[in-house]
């Protein structure tokens, strides 16, 4: 694995995946392949070693490119995909452009030019939502939205491409990452942002809808351990066992800066709105992984980064975004 392409990297879990591996993995050259769409930043990457990583912009629905990028590999890592669930109900085209098409061309290039091992970056929302219990891996599939239903897609897609042609791929299912340089259409993001500037949150329906917190330091650890031990054709659970319901991150965040709970605005729940994601990480951790990053301190930590790195946000927050946020909030 000495020569890594890593797609979608300049973006939240990419880049710090990228950062991960300059780290721990000192002989290792990274390509970043990324189409820079909103949720794309070259700032976002610019504290990179440049003798060890090479940008390529291009976009993985693209086959072409995605094969001249690839060709010199022998590994590649895909973080590229349309993942933000509202922005998928407004309009679910893109991504399954992007989260089914492309990740059949990046299998494509793989197999021509027979790389060691492919890891494909998906999501604990293709399982559903669950009441009680956490879902394994060998649970079905149930996705509820246009976003999780295309990043199943891509799944399906890996999985059969190992049957058919023995393309060493490995899948993993992260559950819901938080931490430094993620886009602040996301809620512990776009709530900080928000709070510190003394603007609504706009929390939906009551607030009780439960996520699973995974920092992003350890999901990167995680995905880079089943990349480097993991089995191909096995799919692997990354996650951390932090369940919070969604007002109780809200208030953890209005109480780390100092903030009255005034700014909190109830607003109109998401369509067909997940009640609660848990995945069950026991076959990672058989493999010698776990989550190390206590939740309490990865949420302050978070938070003070948004503090410090406003030149980075408020930047983002102006422009598109606040089209976009006018546009799925207005009217709440």
């Amino acid at each position: 694995m000495k020569r890594m392409v890593v797609t979608g990297a300049a973006g939240f879990i990419g880049s710090n995946f990228v950062r991960y591996q300059l780290e721990h993995h000192p002989d290792t050259h990274i390509t970043i392949f990324d189409k820079l769409t909103y949720a794309g930043n070259l700032e976002t990457i610019k504290d990179l070693d440049p003798e060890r990583h090479t940008f390529v912009q291009g976009d993985i629905a693209d086959a072409e490119a995605v094969r001249d990028v690839m060709k010199e590999s022998d590994t590649v890592v895909n973080f590229a995909a349309d993942s933000h669930v509202d922005r998928s109900l407004m309009d679910g085209s893109d991504f399954v452009s992007t989260n089914t098409r492309g990740v059949h061309n990046i299998l494509e290039a793989a197999r021509e030019f027979e790389l060691e091992r492919v890891l494909h970056v998906s999501t604990d929302e293709v399982y559903g939502s669950i009441r009680d219990g956490s879902f394994s891996e060998t649970d079905p599939m149930g996705p509820r939205n246009p976003y999780s239903a295309s990043k199943a897609g891509g799944e399906l897609m890996a999985m059969a491409h190992f049957a058919s042609f023995g393309t060493p791929v490995i899948v993993t299912r992260g559950s819901n990452t938080y931490g430094p340089w993620q886009y602040p259409e996301k809620v512990l993001p776009l709530f900080v942002t928000n709070a510190i500037d003394n603007e609504s949150l706009p929390l939906y329906g009551d607030g009780t809808n439960v996520r699973e917190w995974l920092y992003v330091d350890d999901h990167c650890s995680g995905i880079d351990h089943a990349l480097r031990n993991g089995t191909p054709g096995e799919i692997y659970n990354v996650s951390s066992g932090h369940e919070r319901q969604n007002i109780v991150l809200t208030n953890k965040i209005l109480d780390t800066l100092g903030k009255s709970a005034d700014l909190i605005k109830p607003v109109g729940d998401r369509q067909g709105h997940d009640f609660r994601y848990s995945i069950d990480c026991s076959k990672l951790q058989d493999l010698g992984w776990n989550a190390e990053t206590d939740w309490d301190e990865g949420v302050e930590r978070t938070i003070r980064w948004y503090e410090d790195n406003e030149w980075w946000w408020r930047k983002i927050k102006s422009g598109e975004f606040r089209e976009y946020y006018e546009k799925q909030y207005g009217n709440r």
